[in-house]
């Protein structure tokens, strides 16, 4: 967009250079102007790029842990509970079972 599309044309801004000798010239480079647009696309192909790679892995990480067959935290720390009740009921059976002689087998 154009200064004088903006009402900007008359307004002299502090970073806008003004030719002495020719007032009326443009004062931004159009070649300038169109390598910034082509950097500034560039940047911006750069970032989707690098975000479709970082789907990419995630998604590729995500298969290789369900293919490991991995355990989760919560389902591992119930187990280990309920292997602490069992060892804890098998201590109290022995402690608390008379103790028997073992018994011999009867002779057929």
């Amino acid at each position: 967009m154009s200064l004088r599309r903006q009402g900007l044309a008359e307004k002299v801004f502090a970073f806008t250079p003004v030719c002495p000798i020719f007032p009326d010239m443009q004062t931004q480079n159009p070649f300038l102007d169109e390598m910034a647009r082509l950097t500034n696309a560039a940047m911006g192909l750069a970032q989707s790029a690098g975000e479709e790679a970082r789907a990419a892995f995630r998604s590729q990480a995500d298969r290789w842990v369900a293919e490991l067959d991995l355990v989760r935290r919560d389902e591992l720390d119930a187990l280990k509970a309920e292997i602490a009740a069992l060892r804890d009921e098998v201590a109290a059976l022995r402690t608390a079972a008379p103790a028997r002689a073992p018994r011999k087998p009867k002779a057929k």
